[in-house]
């Protein structure tokens, strides 16, 4: 079972409830049909794998014919698959397929372009977890179809000290002495990344004990060239908040290992899809 299984099969049962009423009354049982995803709009097609989970669960003698891999460039008028088997089965999985297909490619389609435009230079391109409670785990496929990185998947896997931690735990040099304690006490292997508002804050940092990334948060690009410049190979680097279309080639220019982009997934476009019965 995949690990995303059981979250497609809850959205099915929030769904169904007591019954696809419509399909049931005016459908025969033993119908059958075929569909077609159609594609009304320009960009990169993700979510084809979740699309086939949820046909599955509701059906596993449902035949898909799969002709566009996620990942791949979409034109208006492509047919990314076709669907074939009992119609109620097709018409109980067409919504949910498709909400999870138009939100993921444009995921996808936004990273993507995002990519394009930093593509020559050596910066990576990462979300973060202002995504949908439930949900993350589809839109951050979504970014690694498009090209992105993922950063930490949840609060388990990665260290990362912001400004609030910062505050209660008394300080910068106090946050990162404890986190390495709690580490080294703990037996936990996982990256330590800090949160800087500032250069005065990045020298604290660079004195303080080793951290393996420095987040350097809504720095002008003149500070953020002055910051990479000072952190230089001690740490890795990422820049974040506020970043857009229009400044991430210049971010970018800095030298910056990674730039985190909240927008990726929480302001976001949905690509146009449709499920359409053929004959």
């Amino acid at each position: 079972m995949k690990e995303y299984t059981p979250l497609i099969a809850q959205a099915l049962a929030e769904d169904i409830g007591s019954g696809d009423h419509t399909s049931l009354s005016c459908i025969p049982y033993d119908a059958v049909g075929k569909a077609q995803l159609l594609v009304k709009q320009n960009g990169i097609l993700a979510g084809v794998e979740i699309a086939l989970e949820v046909f599955r669960l509701v059906d596993s003698d449902l035949k898909i014919n799969v002709f566009i891999e996620d990942g791949k460039s979409v034109a208006v008028g492509d047919i990314a698959f076709i669907v074939e088997g009992r119609s109620q089965s097709i018409l109980i999985a067409e919504r949910l397929a498709l909400n999870y297909m138009q939100r993921m490619s444009g995921i996808a389609t936004h990273t993507a372009h995002l990519k394009s435009l930093i593509g020559p230079l050596k910066t990576k391109l990462l979300d973060t977890r202002k995504t949908t409670p439930n949900n993350r785990i589809f839109e951050k496929m979504a970014v690694k179809i498009g090209g992105g990185v993922n950063h930490r998947f949840g609060l388990f896997d990665m260290i990362m000290i912001k400004d609030n931690h910062i505050d209660y735990a008394g300080g910068i040099t106090a946050a990162i002495s404890k986190t390495r304690r709690y580490l080294s006490d703990n037996n936990i292997n996982i990256k330590v990344e800090i949160e800087a508002r500032n250069l005065e804050e990045v020298e604290i940092i660079l004195n303080s004990e080793k951290v393996d990334r420095i987040m350097l948060d809504n720095f002008s690009y003149k500070d953020l060239t002055e910051a990479v410049k000072q952190i230089g190979s001690y740490a890795e680097t990422e820049a974040s908040g506020g970043i857009t279309e229009e400044t991430i080639v210049s971010y970018a220019k800095c030298g910056v290992d990674y730039i985190s982009v909240g927008a990726l997934t929480h302001q976001i476009e949905s690509l146009d899809f449709s499920l359409k019965a053929i004959q």
